[in-house]
């Protein structure tokens, strides 16, 4: 009995080591975005105007506030949301030194091109989204109906806010498309002729989610995100060949 505990016991072990792992990665992630936010409640005020200009560089809206507490809650958001970006690194980092352990030697240099990329992605769809989608979104909100002449738009910052990081998460996940393709093309799951294949499904597919996934309902931002997301999946299956290449070279090496 006192063998088989004992058996049971060392099986745990790993697993509590992991535990103990996760814990500080969270942690110290915690601290940093505490830390990250505090920087981010001094310049609160001057992120939120600069995440404001797709609306204050229109003509006849205007910001207005419904509660009391709707100033106060704005500033936490945007200094949190700061505090997670200026935090990003030690964040990438705390992932990596958790999940580097867990992966064979011969396939950790592929989270040093996975990692990065996927932060350009996220950056770039982001970036699209507040700099293309969001001002043509905001307008076609707005004025469609010619609703602009028969009255003044007014929006609270929550609203807005809520609304911009809805977007921007979206865009910045829908970006990831590559490296999810490119991942189940390496291991085996997919490949670059499938892919090519099965482009009218994938076409009919991207529309679907993005009608789906949109935070509006209008068809020019379903449209701004379906297109992009072609892209990178023609963008994938080219690079899936050279991975396919790779791998087959390293296989005969």
């Amino acid at each position: 009995m006192r063998r088989r505990k004992r058996q049971l016991n060392e099986a745990n072990l790993p697993l509590m080591e992991h535990l103990k792992a996760l814990r500080k990665v969270l942690v110290i992630s915690a601290y940093a975005i505490a830390l990250g936010s505090i920087i981010g409640w001094l310049v609160s005020d001057q992120v939120f105007a600069y995440f404001a200009r797709p609306v204050t560089v229109l003509e006849k809206i205007t910001f207005i506030t419904t509660t009391p507490l709707e100033p106060m809650l704005v500033k936490l958001k945007v200094s949190v949301v700061t505090g997670v970006v200026l935090a990003l690194p030690i964040l990438l980092w705390q992932i990596w030194s958790f999940v580097l352990p867990a992966l064979k030697q011969n396939e950790r240099k592929y989270l040093f091109i996975i990692v990065p990329s996927s932060v350009l992605l996220f950056l770039g769809g982001a970036s699209l989204c507040f700099f293309i989608v969001m001002p043509l979104g905001i307008k076609f909100l707005l004025f469609v109906g010619g609703g602009a002449i028969q009255s003044t738009p007014f929006l609270t910052k929550t609203s807005y806010l809520s609304f911009l990081l809805a977007f921007l998460l979206t865009f910045g996940l829908v970006f990831q498309l590559p490296i999810v393709l490119l991942i189940l093309i390496r291991i085996g799951v997919l490949t670059p002729q499938m892919l090519a294949q099965k482009r009218r499904w994938a076409v009919l597919s991207m529309v679907i989610l993005a009608v789906v996934v949109s935070p509006t309902p209008d068809l020019v931002t379903q449209l701004l995100m379906a297109g992009p997301m072609y892209l990178l999946y023609e963008i994938s299956i080219w690079l899936g060949y050279l991975i396919v290449r790779r791998r087959d070279r390293d296989l005969v090496a």
